[in-house]
């Protein structure tokens, strides 16, 4: 950049000296460049009083001529003298009114070279006639008159040389033709010759030093030009010092941020209005070396500092000293440069590498060192701290419904609740996606721990109103304890991970701590991954189908579509355990076209009056394509569409919106049927049921159990259910019917429809295909639901009248156990039974036979007792015998 400075001020210093030939014609020649009008206006001065000078020289000749001669002049001088004059009037009049008629400098020029070659003419012949007159050659009139014509033309022809080349080739000319002597010639030639060198050297001179001089103003202009955009873009400002420090001149940019007016700053000291700024550790070393530099007169540059009134604004200042030629020193000259905003973008920067731009969290890596310094102050104090990975259930959903500004809205909504339940106990951060992380120093307690976990999912778990849309999703925890001294950033977010895997593989919603375990088991669920999408592309799993019949006339009238996998080495894998896997690694939208294509293909083979259910995940239903792959799998089969039924769990209604209710009337008008699967065990309100056009409600088998016993909640919540459905106008079919005593409790709440073991397991396609075309199913199965009972036998003591008696308990259920005995027990007797290693227990005898009879606890006796540690049974104070030990036997043992 230096070098083409250099040389483009070299090659303008070459343009600014002007030639010999360009001197001679320059006042001739219209002027090309702005430099040039400039030096033709400067010349354009120096011929402007020519006229006037040459009007006052000839008035004076003549008016000598007349003292001399009196009236007696001859006509012919008088007429030179009058036509002389009429010349330099006419010359003035045209420099008078130049402007009017629009002549410029060169075309002044060239007419005063006109001017000066007739008045040079005419002077001649004049001065010659005057040299010829009797009455003068005595007197020194003549050589008077002639010496105040030579000077005037001599004054003339030094304003330009092409003047003096008129004037002198005029003179000369003139000479020769009036038979001058020829020294007189001779003498006006070398006269104009010697005056047009002169002439031609102070006009070379002048053009040069005035090209320069414009040029130089031209930098000067255009310098101030750059200087004021510069200091008016308010990114910089100048500032000068003299020998004392005092300055000498401040732009208005430093003015207005210092809070005062430029000229008030003037004669002050320049530390007086700015402080330098401290670095980060609070020292003032820039300060120490700015006023060396400044004490010394060393240069210094990029010196941060901050107006003494302003601490928000900061520059960036330089400075050079200054010194003249002959190297006094003259004081400092520099630049400053604003850099607020360059700082706030630093600390913008800087803050969006630590935080998470949507949420205002720390983000991931700030959230890891603060881990790690979490870690450290643990080690130090002898205590672990507690690392909490929480991934949001069912947020794809919203974002695939709803859109991501919505998502983006929730995520800053869920964040600031976590913020609010951790409160002082630790830091939440956002990772990316729906995953936050919470990191609590100093924290073990297990107690605790579980309530923080617990809170935050009651929280996260609560409805949001966003957009005017009522979104509910829920969390799972993943919690893991850093022993201090011992764990690791690393571990620690690995074993949090596995926890947090481990919580949603317990069915979402809930928290889980690290157990070593988990390695093994998420070992083991990366290879059935693995396995799994190695199955779909081979097509390894296949479909069974379960029927569904008629309550009341126990008709088949569908089958429920069910896909099973048999692993080559694993051998049967339960659905529970693959169908996640699937949902979780985008296997469930290939998956579920695969059962939807066979189930329609095989529904193609049975009787018209039956039906094939297939469940649709809620991914299947807010897949887009999910209408047109219906369509086409009916299409291609040849299928009645009705005769489809897709049941769709109450998962679909999480983030209500109009993707939801457009899928829903799309395949309305396909025809299909819809059923609502698990009803009641979800997490929607019984609002969607009014405007979801479901044709059957399922009664999860959860609600079924315990039907026939008293006092059982469920068959409130079962009759409800069928009550609802008739008002509605939708079928009803209960799931997990087993026994006979369920089945008829079922049929007399009204239930349309049942599907359970009692009626057949998931059969294959072919034996699927025959119970179809049979129409009629014949329950089988127990009678009643036998309840869960302890098998292995238990020692015992009793009272049989009066009498200690050891007895042995079989089949321990929570109500009764069968017991041997060798002494005769009649039934309706009551028992107190003290079980070794468990404790006392009181039931009545309600069947009795020989050497057993059975029991029936008056109370629901908890099974976990008999598998209760020794550890976990609580010691008492001293033993007390029972009651019936305490009586008299009549014997000593």
């Amino acid at each position: 950049m230096q070098v083409e400075r250099f040389h483009g001020a070299s090659s303008q210093q070459d343009e600014a000296v002007p030639s010999t030939g360009d001197a001679w014609l320059f006042d001739l020649r219209a002027p090309d460049s702005f430099a040039d009008r400039e030096v033709a206006r400067l010349r354009l001065a120096q011929v402007r009083h020519i006229p006037l000078f040459m009007i006052l020289s000839h008035l004076l000749a003549a008016g000598v001529l007349v003292a001399s001669l009196g009236m007696a002049i001859e006509p012919t001088i008088v007429a030179m003298f009058g036509g002389l004059l009429a010349l330099d009037i006419s010359a003035c009049l045209m420099m008078r009114f130049r402007k009017r008629v629009g002549l410029r400098s060169h075309h002044i020029h060239r007419i005063m070279v006109g001017f000066a070659l007739v008045t040079t003419a005419l002077w001649c012949l004049t001065g010659f006639a005057v040299s010829e007159l009797d009455a003068l050659k005595a007197t020194p009139i003549p050589e008077f008159i002639v010496g105040v014509g030579v000077l005037a033309l001599v004054i003339a022809a030094m304003a330009g040389p092409m003047l003096t080349v008129a004037i002198g080739v005029t003179s000369t000319l003139t000479a020769m033709y009036v038979n001058m002597p020829i020294y007189i010639s001779m003498g006006i030639a070398t006269v104009t010759l010697l005056v047009g060198l002169v002439s031609v050297t102070s006009s070379r001179n002048l053009l040069r030093s005035a090209r320069r001089r414009q040029q130089l103003e031209a930098d000067a202009r255009k310098a101030l030009q750059f200087i004021n955009e510069y200091e008016t873009s308010g990114q910089g400002w100048f500032w000068e010092t003299d020998a004392a420090g005092l300055l000498t001149y401040v732009s208005d940019q430093l003015a207005e941020d210092v809070g005062c007016e430029a000229k008030t700053l003037v004669g002050r000291k320049l530390t007086e209005i700015l402080r330098i700024d401290k670095k980060i550790d609070g020292s003032e070393t820039e300060d120490r070396t700015l006023g060396f530099h400044l004490s010394a007169r060393f240069p210094f540059s990029d010196v941060v500092v901050r107006p003494v009134a302003n601490d928000d604004v900061h520059w960036s200042m330089s400075g050079n000293p200054i010194y003249d030629q002959e190297n006094r020193f003259l004081g400092f000259r520099g630049l400053g440069s604003d850099l607020t905003e360059k700082r706030r973008t630093e600390q913008e920067i800087s803050r969006l590498a630590r935080f998470d731009s949507l949420t205002g969290l720390p983000n991931r890596a700030k959230m890891r060192q603060t881990l790690e310094e979490a870690l450290r102050s643990g080690q130090r104090r002898g205590r672990g701290c507690t690392l909490f990975l929480i991934d949001l259930d069912r947020f794809k959903n919203v974002n695939d419904t709803l859109g991501h500004p919505t998502g983006d809205a929730l995520l800053r909504e869920v964040g600031a609740r976590l913020t609010s339940v951790l409160g002082e106990h630790g830091q939440v951060g956002r990772l990316g996606g729906d995953e936050f992380k919470a990191v609590l120093p100093r924290l073990t307690e297990t107690g605790l721990l579980e309530s923080i976990a617990r809170n935050m999912i009651s929280e996260v778990s609560k409805p949001y109103i966003i957009e005017g849309h009522r979104v509910t999703i829920g969390t799972s925890i993943g919690i893991a304890v850093g022993d201090p001294g011992r764990g690791c950033a690393d571990s620690m977010i690995r074993n949090a991970d596995l926890a947090l895997y481990a919580a949603k593989a317990a069915g979402r919603g809930c928290h889980a701590f690290f157990e070593p375990s988990m390695h093994s088991e998420a070992t083991d669920r990366q290879r059935l991954e693995n396995d799994l999408r190695g199955a779909v592309e081979r097509n390894d799993l296949h479909v069974v189908f379960q029927p569904i019949v008629r309550a009341a006339s126990e008709n088949v009238c569908g089958f429920e579509a069910l896909v099973r996998w048999d692993h080559p080495a694993r051998g049967a894998i339960s659905p529970e355990k693959f169908i996640s896997v699937a949902e979780e690694c985008g296997l469930i939208g290939k998956i579920g076209e695969f059962v939807l294509d066979r189930s329609v293909e095989q529904a193609k083979l049975w009787p018209e009056n039956v039906r094939v259910a297939v469940n649709l995940s809620p991914i299947q239903f807010n897949d887009p394509r999910i209408v047109d792959i219906v369509a086409n799998t009916l299409e291609r089969h040849k299928l009645r569409a009705d005769r489809l039924e897709l049941e769709i769990t109450e998962g679909v209604f999480l983030a209500e919106s109009e993707e939801t209710d457009d899928t829903f009337a799309r395949l309305k008008e396909l025809g299909v049927r819809l059923a609502l699967d698990d009803f009641g065990t979800g997490y929607s309100s019984l609002g969607y049921l009014k405007t979801a056009p479901f044709d059957k409600i399922k009664i999860d088998q959860s609600f079924v159990k315990g039907l026939r016993e008293t006092g059982d909640r469920n068959h409130a919540i079962v009759r409800a259910i069928v009550t609802l459905a008739e008002s509605l106008g939708m079928d009803t079919t209960a799931e997990g019917i087993e026994t006979h005593d369920t089945l008829e409790a079922i049929r007399a709440l009204g239930v349309s429809q049942v599907q359970g073991f009692i009626f057949g397991k998931p059969l294959p396609a072919e034996e699927a295909e025959r119970v179809a075309h049979r129409q009629i199913a014949v329950p089988e199965g127990h009678a009643a639901n036998r309840e869960k009972r302890h098998r292995l036998m238990r020692r015992a003591v009793t009272a049989i009248d009066g009498e200690a008696t050891e007895i042995r308990l079989r089949n321990i259920s929570a109500k009764g156990a069968l017991v041997e005995c060798t002494r005769p027990v009649a039934p309706g007797t009551v028992l107190a039974i003290d079980i070794v290693g468990v404790g006392p227990v009181v039931g009545t005898v309600r069947w009795s036979q020989a050497n057993r009879f059975g029991v029936q606890f008056d109370d629901v006796f908890d099974l976990a007792r008999l598998t209760a540690t020794k550890q976990e049974v609580k010691p008492t104070a001293p033993s007390m015998k029972p009651w019936y030990l305490e009586q008299p036997t009549g014997s000593e043992g």
